[in-house]
């Protein structure tokens, strides 16, 4: 709160220092902008790299109501996106993917300066974080970018550019409402600004809401999950090492009765069955509830005839709310304990047990991002200078409730405290006696100074060459906090290992640009960056465009990029797990089984994972070419393509891999600070250190077109036709070709119609997601879905706007193949169904 004060204060200092409040806008000029990809002002045109400019109007068509929704439907999120899940241990994150890099290797900037990375993740920007009132347009470079931005911009660009110019009062409010209960939302906004002598400034505020939605909820929710953690008992197998066997088997079953005939609680036996099951459906969540209050202000003064300075202040608020089904276990229950009341009295046995009389485990988070910048901008001795100072702030703090601290639980089940026969006859004391609140407490934090200057160097054939140079410095800060019983891994259901760091980053790079004749144009970039962590980096860009006539444009561009590695890869603490392997001489050492038998037979051993130190960045080369010709002044086509390769691959070794590395299976060698220890005169395994370590190859390459038609008549309005997609024909991880598997397709379309007459405005937009999987195993068919809105501006109300539409007009759902706990795949389709929705505008 105290933030916002701070915010509502500055923004009223600035609007009492401007007297005078008038349009000076000069519509006769050609304005020189910055365009993603480059740090050289020009006219805008099509430029010599892939540059995609999504307007308001396109947002406004599109139905959605955030930034991550609209660049999650876009055709260069060929993979999908990571998005608000339940349960998971990013539960709020919405991420930005392009061409299926992940979003690691995605850079997201907020007018060309990097947004801090979500703290629950470290590694990348949550793009729920960044209000879509406040936006302007969307630029989005299918390009690598490293040579201009530095880290991460591997992928691609997503380049957000805030309002500035807007004199008035707006406001708006909306409503959807979904074909299923739940996930319905709510969005209001308003924004007020103003233009001045000396200056402009522009503030706002936005607010969305999204429901939960419950698995019980969905056209195949009302199937009953069937989880053998119920309360069922099972006998140990003679090894000890678990597969447990049901008691049935040794002579006789006894599933808990009482605990098993309550169907309104989870709990039943299924027909024809005798063995004890629950049903997680009746409770779980797949969608996390989310809500987001956003401030924002931008502020602009002359303070001399040739300066202007800036200052832009905004304030996201971010909650969410997940519930998972109640904790399971297996609990060992020694065999004179009281509280083993199994069929085989004297015997050690385990109880599949669901703690559901403890309650569901309820996730809630409360995320808070503040970003702040001061600068200046203007000209000196003929330099264009741009230098200032930013600061973000990214703070999430969650919260769970219902979590079983397993030493407790197995305590209290052994004596007899804990009721088996119907747990929930337990007393409250009993319950709260077993359970604990967890905490997460996460923060990324930046500090940045930047500085840069661009000057004519020299006339050539084409026009003046210009040459752009900057410096930079950050201070990146970093913790992820679990509660030490999560950390211990004392809390079933819930884990992590905490991490913490810090970082500076000093950055030097250089564009040059070269009009070599009226229709050639070369650019030449490079950037060095300095990490105080890990070591340095280098990334040059060349980039060729070539306009032979005015209707076509040529261009091709080749590069390297990097990515570093994040805090959270340097810094997490160690972390004990008990992982599962197979390995022939840890069999044969345990006895028991047979050469043919220790093939398969798994075993849980000790391991150990550890963050990397000595981590080194991800190499990446690319390169691209296409063009764009004006068929007629109609009509437009664009083509572009693309090809990374991205080597010494962050990658995370699991103890199995360091198994079967050890024992020559695999060739690749066990990475420097990874380990694997065995008994010296047995074989079996001791310990095993696993972790992350430079190795892979990724490669990646598709191409994009686009065509854009319009026509209009006198009678009959105007029609634009704007046509996008996206193939790939290459996505390799280390020699396996995965383009068109499961989670992968190889093509993505999008058409989008407008039609406008009058006070009337039509929108239908129509997407498709390709095909994926393999036929014989995990398959999805073409989906496709589409989208309808009509506007309208009565011109009695001057200023207002009221938008009517359906978002997936056809209720088509989601098919139900799956290879994760979700019954789809999350991030390529939602099951909202059919969304109508409602928005009003009003501009004064």
């Amino acid at each position: 709160m105290h933030q916002r004060k701070q915010i509502a204060v500055a923004v009223a200092v600035a609007i009492s220092s401007m007297s005078a409040y008038a349009q000076t806008a000069d519509t006769t000029t050609v304005q020189s902008v910055e365009v993603t990809g480059s740090r050289i002002k020009r006219a805008a045109a099509e430029g010599a790299l892939p540059v995609t400019v999504v307007t308001r109007a396109q947002l406004e068509d599109s139905g959605a109501v955030t930034i991550a929704e609209f660049i999650r439907n876009s055709t260069f999120s060929s993979a999908g996106q990571p998005r608000p899940q339940s349960g998971s241990s990013a539960q709020s994150f919405a991420g930005a993917n392009l061409r299926g890099l992940g979003s690691e290797r995605t850079l997201v900037l907020v007018d060309g300066r990097r947004v801090a990375k979500a703290p629950n993740r470290g590694d990348a920007a949550d793009m729920n974080s960044i209000p879509m009132a406040a936006v302007e347009r969307i630029e989005i470079l299918t390009d690598g970018a490293s040579a201009v931005y530095g880290s991460e911009a591997i992928g691609g660009v997503i380049n957000i550019i805030l309002r500035k110019d807007f004199d008035g009062v707006y406001y708006s409010v909306g409503r959807t409402k979904t074909n299923i209960d739940g996930g319905d939302r709510e969005e209001a906004s308003a924004m007020i600004g103003m233009t001045g002598e000396k200056g402009r400034i522009i503030a706002g505020m936005s607010k969305t809401k999204r429901d939960i939605i419950f698995v019980r909820d969905y056209p195949w929710g009302a199937a009953q999950g069937a989880s053998v953690f119920a309360n069922t008992w099972y006998a140990a197998t003679s090894d000890g090492e678990g597969g447990f066997l049901p008691v049935a088997t040794q002579g006789g079953f006894r599933g808990n009765a009482g605990a098993c005939n309550d169907p309104g609680r989870g709990f039943y036996i299924p027909a024809g069955q005798t063995r004890c099951r629950y049903d997680f459906n009746l409770v779980a969540a797949d969608e996390a509830a989310t809500g987001a209050t956003s401030i924002y202000a931008r502020g602009e003064y002359k303070i001399g005839a040739d300066f202007n300075a800036y200052v832009t202040m905004s304030n996201t608020n971010n909650t969410s709310f997940g519930r998972y089904a109640p904790v399971p276990d297996y609990i060992e229950v020694q065999a004179n304990a009281p509280g083993n009341t199994s069929t085989t009295p004297g015997q050690r046995v385990f109880l599949a047990h669901r703690f559901a009389a403890a309650g569901n485990r309820d996730t809630s988070t409360d995320g808070n991002l503040l970003d702040m910048s001061l600068g200046v901008q203007g000209t000196a001795g003929g330099f264009d200078i741009d230098a200032g100072v930013r600061k973000t702030k990214s703070h999430l703090v969650e919260t769970g409730r219902g979590f079983v601290v397993k030493g407790l639980a197995t305590t209290a089940i052994n004596n007899g405290v804990y009721r088996t026969d119907d747990p929930f006859l337990n007393s409250d004391t009993v319950l709260k006696s077993i359970t604990t609140t967890t905490g997460r407490d996460s923060l990324f934090q930046s500090t940045e100074f930047y500085a840069s200057a661009t000057h004519d160097v020299f006339s050539m054939a084409g026009g003046m060459s210009r040459i752009y140079a900057s410096l930079e410095h950050r201070k990146e800060v970093y913790s992820d906090l679990y509660d030490s019983l999560s950390e211990a891994g004392e809390v079933l259901g819930s884990s992590g290992s905490s991490a913490g760091g810090s970082r500076k980053v000093d950055a030097a790079s250089v564009e040059w640009l070269f009009p070599i004749t009226k229709t050639l144009e070369a650019n030449l970039a490079a950037r060095f960056e300095k990490y105080s962590d890990y070591g340095n980096d280098f990334s040059p860009k060349a980039s060729l465009r070539w306009a032979p006539t005015r209707a076509l444009t040529l261009r091709a561009s080749v590069g390297r990029g990097f990515r570093a590695p994040t805090l959270p890869d340097i810094t997490a603490k160690p972390a004990f797990s008990a992982d599962d392997i197979v390995d022939l001489r840890h069999c044969l050492a345990d006895g028991g089984f047979t050469a043919a038998q220790c093939a398969s037979q798994a075993f849980q051993i000790q391991a150990l994972r550890i963050s990397n130190p000595n981590l080194g960045s991800e190499k990446s080369k690319q390169f691209s070419f296409g063009g764009a010709f004006d068929v007629n002044q109609s009509f437009t086509v664009k083509a572009d393509y693309w090809n990374t390769e991205i080597t010494d691959v962050i990658s995370f070794v699991s103890a199995q891999e360091i198994v079967d590395r050890d024992n020559g299976d695999v060739a690749n060698p066990i990475p420097n600070g990874l380990s694997i220890t065995r008994d010296p005169a047995t074989g079996a395994i001791l310990k095993i250190v696993a972790g992350s370590t430079n190795e892979g190859l990724l490669k990646y390459s598709g191409v994009d077109v686009g065509a854009t038609f319009t026509h209009k008549y006198a009678n009959a309005g105007k029609f634009k036709h704007d046509l996008t997609w996206s193939h790939a024909f290459k996505s390799e991880v280390n020699g396996t070709e995965n383009n068109g598997t499961f989670g992968s397709p190889k093509n993505r379309v999008s058409l989008n119609n407008s039609w406008g007459l009058g006070m009337v405005d039509v929108a239908w937009n129509v997407n498709a997601i390709g095909k994926n999987g393999d036929k014989e195993d995990l398959y999805v068919s073409t989906y496709t879905t589409h989208d309808l809105q009509a506007t309208v501006s009565p011109g009695f109300i001057k200023g207002m706007k009221l938008s009517v539409g359906l978002v997936n007009a056809f209720n088509k759902q989601p098919q139900l193949v799956s290879n994760t706990s979700k019954p789809f795949n999350y991030d390529l389709y939602d099951a909202y169904g059919r969304q109508a929705y409602f928005r009003l505008e009003q501009k004064f």
